[in-house]
């Protein structure tokens, strides 16, 4: 980094002595007695744009594109890949401590910094110490211009308004990334759209008109990440406050950070010397879960130790260290739409330095919007701040922090974040182990319920099916039964009628058997006949019992259809239940997001009003201002033409006077025409000296 003339850099130990009688003096951000008002549970949306149009134009780049890309721009391309786990920066926002600027894990604190976010970028065009600061110079219209190298009538054409700033859409820029003839251009094109839908993604599918204000100054130096990291700051801050809301910063960058604190290793690698070594490619091409829940991502972060941090990230080699700039006692952050500052001295741990106490008064009340009264003087408050960096040299001696600052950790006020709860005091491993969620032990109990279901169901429908099978069997006895008596009572008729005719052929004839003989015949006769009907009986209770077993198994089927009919009903109602459940509750929460959303209408609206108001009466008194420093100007000259004038008469009056003392010596000046003469002489003189204060 270039040093300008009023950068300094200072003594750790006197840095430390400053840092530690400051915070004696003034205090921390939080003063004792603070009650916080944060919500105890954030619910922050980190809704991202469609990125592919965007990895497909890269892809279809040949290498000459990407290595000039890569040199004015960086690394930013690896930004397109870099997945974003939704239930780990859901987790990650409730540990942001505004009061701080930083994420306070337990007793640990973290936060991104200037260095760390240049190393991962490699913006290698960028100077550190060169800010961006908002001015309202060139309009929207002209950046835009200049940037895509499009006609007026182009670019105006395809302007639009999005809340309370102006924008343009992606779809509009795409096509000129694609076909633009200048091969410079369309790598401007390219790496705008990157700094408008990824790392300041305000406006879904279109790039914000701050943004192009940003990205206007890139070529002269001017380094992005203060801005990149003060838009994160303030955001996290804005949802953290409101206990809702959408992310705006680059959640891609921030999660890298996150990954490269957390993740511990075991040697640096040799390639982190290398000139084309890429933080960013390497983290891509790392393997990593995501199948961790956001409650389990909270009670690792709730829990989390010193030991389990990677304080110094491994790609960064350490330096001098930014500690403040200015009167301020911290690093002030100048955002596109906002302020904040942070503090490098409370992670002093993320260089490989000794940590102290640090000097955090004012943290709590530096952020501020582009907006409403005073804030330009702010601005320029800031941006003259950063023409006068300290930076610190490391001490990496000893222990890594210093008995006093354990002690003012531990008495530290903090503001509302979750803390350690004993219960919770387990392992990383053991966190990450896969144990099943509540609803996931739900859907295993009722697959197993549902599972015994279906093998009662279909050993009834196998007994139905058994049954069947008896019943047919039941009703061939039945019907060969039939068949049986229907031939007993036609032998039975047949031999009625033959014992009738035998004994009409008795009568008729008186021939034959003795009567002892026909007695006995006629009794075995009848014996036989006794024989038929008990025969005829048996058939009869027999049918009987049949049709009294074939009515119950018929009763008996009909209940178990009926069951089988009511373990359908119920399996499918078990199925639906959720669903319906779900899909009420989606219903409420629309309906609900439908009234915030009218609420939040018609308040914006309320608002676009007064900015209108507030517009109209700034350009008025920057007309009265330009008319009054035209004014001033115009005096200005006349009086540096006068004074030119004056300067020259009284160098001619010197001149005078040297020739009138040369003449008072020459001549004597007895006659009245000599007096006159010496008369003369002496008032030059005397105008000469008065004319040497003009000279």
């Amino acid at each position: 980094m270039e040093r300008r003339f009023l950068d300094k850099v200072e003594d750790n130990a006197a840095v430390r002595i400053w840092s530690e009688t400051t915070q004696q003096e003034k205090g921390d951000s939080l003063a004792e007695g603070y009650i916080s008002e944060l919500w105890d549970f954030t619910r922050i949306s980190i809704t991202q744009n469609d990125l592919q149009e965007l990895k497909g134009i890269w892809d279809h780049w040949d290498e000459e594109a990407r290595q000039l890309f890569y040199s004015h721009y960086g690394d930013l391309p690896y930004l397109l890949d870099m997945n974003v786990d939704k239930h780990l920066f859901r987790a990650l926002a409730q540990f942001w401590n505004p009061a701080y600027s930083c994420f306070s894990f337990g007793k640990v604190d973290l936060v991104p910094t200037i260095e760390e976010y240049m190393a991962l970028l490699r913006c290698s065009k960028s100077q550190v110490d060169r800010i961006y600061s908002r001015a309202a110079n060139v309009p929207f219209l002209r950046r835009l211009m200049n940037i895509t190298g499009m006609s007026e009538q182009w670019v105006t054409a395809r302007i639009k308004q999005k809340g309370d700033n102006k924008c343009i859409s992606w779809r509009s820029l795409k096509d000129v990334a694609l076909v633009h003839p200048d091969i410079k251009k369309r790598v401007d094109i390219f790496a705008l759209s990157i700094y408008g839908l990824v790392i300041f993604p305000r406006a879904l599918g279109h790039i914000d008109e701050a943004v192009t204000d940003l990205f206007d100054r890139l070529d002269k130096g001017v380094t992005p990440v203060p801005a990149i990291l003060a838009e994160t700051f303030r955001s996290l801050s804005t949802c953290r406050l409101a206990g809702e809301g959408r992310f705006i910063g680059c959640a891609q960058l921030l999660l890298a950070w996150f990954h490269s604190h957390f993740w511990k290793v075991d040697k640096v690698s040799y390639r982190v010397f290398s000139e084309n070594y890429s933080p960013l490619k390497e983290m891509i091409a790392t393997p990593r879960r995501d199948d961790i829940s956001m409650e389990k991502w909270m009670a690792i972060l709730q829990n989390l130790h010193e030991e389990d941090i990677e304080w110094r990230a491994p790609w960064l080699l350490p330096d001098e260290i930014l500690y403040r700039c200015g009167s301020f006692d911290w690093v002030p952050l100048l955002g596109i739409w906002g302020a904040i500052g942070y503090a490098p001295l409370l992670v002093l741990r993320q260089y490989r330095s000794r940590q102290f106490i640090p000097a955090t008064q004012g943290l709590a009340e530096c952020e501020f919007s582009y907006g409403g009264d005073g804030y330009k003087k702010r601005i320029r408050e800031i941006s003259n701040a950063w023409n006068q960096t300290r930076q610190m040299k490391r001490l990496a001696v000893g222990p890594m922090t210093t008995p006093e600052y354990e002690e003012w950790r531990v008495r530290r006020i903090n503001d509302n974040v979750p803390k350690s709860s004993p219960e919770g005091s387990h392992s990383i491993e053991e966190h990450l182990r896969v144990i099943p969620s509540e609803l996931e032990i739900l859907k295993q109990d009722f697959e197993r319920r549902n599972a015994e279901l279906e093998k009662q169901i279909e050993q009834m429908e196998e007994e139905k099916t058994n049954l069947r099978l008896d019943v047919d069997v039941q009703k061939l006895e039945m019907e060969r039964l039939r068949k049986g008596k229907a031939r007993a009572e036609e032998d039975l008729d047949s031999l009625k009628t033959d014992y009738k005719k035998l004994r009409s052929s008795m009568r008729t004839a008186g021939l034959g058997k003795t009567s002892e003989q026909w007695r006995k015949e006629v009794q075995e006769e009848k014996n036989k006949a006794d024989r038929w009907e008990t025969r005829f009986q048996e058939v009869q209770t027999q049918n009987e019992t049949l049709k009294k077993s074939l009515s119950e198994n018929q009763k008996e089927k009909g209940e178990l259809e009926n069951r089988v009919s009511e373990l359908e009903e119920s399996l499918h109602r078990h199925r639906n239940r959720n669903s319906v459940m779900e899909l009420k509750a989606s219903l409420s929460r629309i309906e609900e997001m439908k009234r915030r959303i009218e609420e939040l209408e018609a308040t914006l609206r309320s608002c676009e009003m007064r900015i209108e108001h507030m517009r109209s009466n700034e350009d008025r008194q920057t007309e009265q201002l330009h008319y009054f420093q035209n004014q001033v100007r115009d005096r200005d000259q006349i009086m540096g033409e006068a004074v030119l004038q004056i300067r020259e008469v009284a160098d001619h009056l010197q001149t005078l006077a040297v020739q009138a003392d040369v003449l008072s010596v020459k001549y004597e000046l007895e006659s009245s025409r000599g007096q006159e003469l010496a008369s003369l002489l002496r008032r030059i003189r005397i105008l000469s000296f008065r004319a040497k204060s003009y000279m």
